[in-house]
């Protein structure tokens, strides 16, 4: 059952959301916690400092910005976290923003590491997500479960199959991991074949303190794909889907390949997105600190519509990331912090 329309009588603006150097802000990645049931070591620190819950927008104030955004502009919105789907009232929250779908939104989407993704799958299909991304770096359950340090494989390839028997489409994403899932390249991409999965590849980022040395699992994607060139053609494709990957055919398979490249490759250029986190933090870089703080505002009545505003002033040109033996993060927050 679908929800009722009701954008917020406290929204006023309807200013196109433009940054200060031209870009049309058409992308909302919505973070609806900082939470996660798993523990990937490129993203996340064996032992986490989550958020308390007096620090975290409630389900309805979160409902509330995101149509501020659609009134502003935004045509498509994805829900991340951590992982969203360990957000107690995420259906209540993916309904109310598939209602707007059609009605200045074109599409609602989300990122999920499929542990839940079985429970969830016919709910999100419900509220009108027809797509979703699920973080899958190997086919591999021991790497699996070493990567993530606490992960099933086969909750996750269940959670792959539920979607799909929901009518979802699934993209994988995969990050490219240097000794831990060079070898998985060619079998993930047979997998997707078979299950009928695209695959977006990703570099990992310098983002929150990690136990590892992020160096020493550091690969560019072209060294990273050198063994699917050696072994099929691969064509450059037009399609856009409003995030930064660059997309190819593969010879001899069904599957779109993207490539994320942040590091080898920056596509800041182009960049359409801005970042609202569950504490209610506008970030306007994955890859800087500046940021706006929208709860307080939304909380007693301020001027929320400036503050955006003022993010979008803001917003750089380009993120600073890089990685080098024994750098620093070039944020001190985790992924999970900001959603991605």
């Amino acid at each position: 059952m679908r929800v009722a329309v009701t954008l917020s009588q406290h929204t006023a603006s309807t200013v196109p959301l433009i940054d200060g150097i031209g870009r049309k802000i058409s992308y909302l990645r919505l973070s609806v916690t900082d939470r996660c049931d798993l523990r990937c070591r490129y993203c996340m620190a064996e032992d986490m400092a989550f958020l308390p819950k007096s620090a975290v927008l409630s389900i309805e104030e979160m409902g509330e910005l995101a149509e501020r955004f659609v009134r502003r502009g935004i045509r498509r919105i994805r829900l991340t976290g951590g992982e969203p789907l360990v957000r107690r009232g995420i259906d209540i929250l993916a309904m109310r923003l598939g209602a707007m779908i059609g009605h200045g939104l074109d599409e609602l989407t989300l990122t999920t590491n499929a542990m839940r993704l079985a429970d969830h799958a016919p709910m999100l299909a419900a509220a009108g997500v027809r797509r979703i991304n699920v973080s899958l770096d190997t086919l591999d359950a021991a790497a699996f479960r070493h990567i993530t340090r606490v992960g099933d494989l086969a909750v996750a390839l269940a959670g792959i199959d539920a979607a799909r028997r929901a009518g979802l489409a699934v993209k994988v994403n995969m990050v490219a991991l240097a000794g831990l899932n060079e070898d998985q390249l060619l079998p993930m991409l047979d997998f997707c074949a078979a299950t009928g999965c695209d695959l977006t590849l990703i570099e990992t980022m310098p983002l929150g303190e990690v136990e590892a040395d992020r160096s020493d699992h550091y690969i560019p994607l072209h060294q990273f794909i050198a063994p699917l060139r050696e072994a099929r053609a691969i064509y450059p494709v037009d399609k856009r889907t409003g995030g930064p990957a660059r997309y190819f055919a593969v010879e001899g398979s069904p599957v779109t390949l993207g490539l994320i490249t942040p590091l080898s490759d920056n596509f800041c250029a182009t960049c359409n997105r801005i970042r609202l986190t569950v504490e209610g933090r506008v970030y306007m870089c994955l890859g800087q600190d500046d940021h706006v703080d929208l709860r307080a505002s939304l909380r007693e009545g301020g001027d929320v519509d400036g503050l955006i505003d003022a993010a979008l002033a803001g917003k750089p040109r380009a993120h600073d990331f890089h990685i080098e033996r024994r750098s620093t993060p070039a944020v001190a927050r985790h992924m999970s912090a900001t959603g991605g």
